[in-house]
């Protein structure tokens, strides 16, 4: 185990930049998650931390020594990828032995080390087969009890999850978090799936266009985002914003009068916080458009006017449908409010 600490850090392709002055530490033994739309440059900084991708400036600590010019073998980081990267013609045991072979480990120690990951990620059965006999879940515990048998310093992953179906992805899920759990070592996860970073982080790492957005807890990116950013992208279904400058007030009075008695240019209200109202203590009506049935509750997307689209989420048992119209509310505390600049409003 072992901080790892990143230091004004840059990276060019040419003229391009791709990440933008990084300052970040990531404590020893944290779980940290790196999400952001697709070309934020998570996957970048995860490579830089491996070191399969130089730096431009800037520096890169493990454990308190800068590594930059050190090679991936010898930075005591082990790494997960999303394409598994199995060895087809090696058995489960000889693949997850692989790297310790290569490192002169004793035979007796590499047995030990390997049956004992494949114990605690429930693969021993198949130490014996080649991956061309598992399933997608089972090529990835391999995958990650390939890492594990190193006893690296930092585990890093790269969208492990995203080539598995969406039973076997909580699954995994569950036993990455359990495995955190058990060896108390240092992760860092990127992953696009946002349920991910919220289940597993310790603290989530937004990133956008090459640059933090927000570091915080995943409750606290929940309910405290620092902008409109960090607002739309934490949360499923993604939170509401509405413009005030350009809803038209009478289907926002209420909602408008709050806005304005904190200086707020945009409104951030997530669907499951939006009830169904009478029309005097409505913040907000409109028309439902649409209705999407999830079984425990339902979606409905309600038009406050033209093109002005907000998602509530109702009970299932609700008895609006389509073209029905409807009145919502929200309680004040759950209201954020943002200014001009984007930027969260005290």
């Amino acid at each position: 185990m072992a901080q790892v600490e990143l230091q004004n850090v840059i990276k060019d392709y040419g003229k391009t930049r791709v990440i933008h002055g990084v300052d970040l530490t990531i404590e020893t033994g944290e779980f940290v998650v790196f999400v952001g739309p697709s070309g934020c440059g998570k996957s970048t900084l995860l490579r830089m931390i491996a070191g399969l991708e130089e730096f431009t400036s800037g520096d890169l600590l493990i454990g308190n020594e800068v590594v930059n010019d050190v090679v991936p073998a010898e930075r005591g980081v082990a790494m997960v990828f999303q394409s598994y990267a199995l060895y087809p013609h090696m058995t489960v045991f000889e693949n997850m032995a692989f790297g310790l072979k290569q490192s002169k480990t004793p035979k007796a120690e590499i047995d030990q080390r390997v049956r004992s990951a494949a114990d605690a990620l429930q693969v021993t059965e198949y130490l014996e087969r080649l991956p061309k006999h598992l399933s997608g879940g089972q090529r990835q515990r391999v995958a990650i009890g390939r890492a594990i048998v190193r006893d690296p310093r930092v585990f890093l992953f790269d969208e492990p999850l995203s080539n598995l179906d969406a039973s076997l992805r909580v699954q995994t899920r569950i036993e990455i978090a359990k495995l955190h759990n058990a060896l108390d070592a240092t992760m860092i996860y990127v992953t696009h799936d946002q349920v991910e970073a919220m289940t597993l982080a310790d603290r989530i790492v937004v990133l956008n266009a090459g640059r933090i957005e927000q570091v915080g807890s995943p409750l606290t990116l929940y309910n405290r985002p620092a902008n409109l950013f960090v607002a739309e992208f934490i949360g499923s279904p993604k939170m509401n914003i509405v413009d005030i400058t350009k809803t038209p007030t009478a289907h926002t009075k209420q909602l408008l009068s709050k806005a304005k008695k904190r200086g707020a240019c945009f409104v951030g209200l997530r669907p499951e916080h939006l009830d169904v109202s009478s029309k005097d203590t409505a913040l907000l009506t409109g028309q439902i458009r649409h209705i999407e049935q999830l079984g425990e509750y339902s979606l409905a997307y309600v038009s406050l006017d033209g093109d002005i689209e907000i998602t509530a989420k109702l009970p299932a048992n609700s008895k609006l449908g389509i073209g029905s119209d409807i009145n919502l509310k929200a309680s004040d505390e759950k209201l954020l409010f943002f200014g001009a600049d984007h930027m969260a409003l005290a």
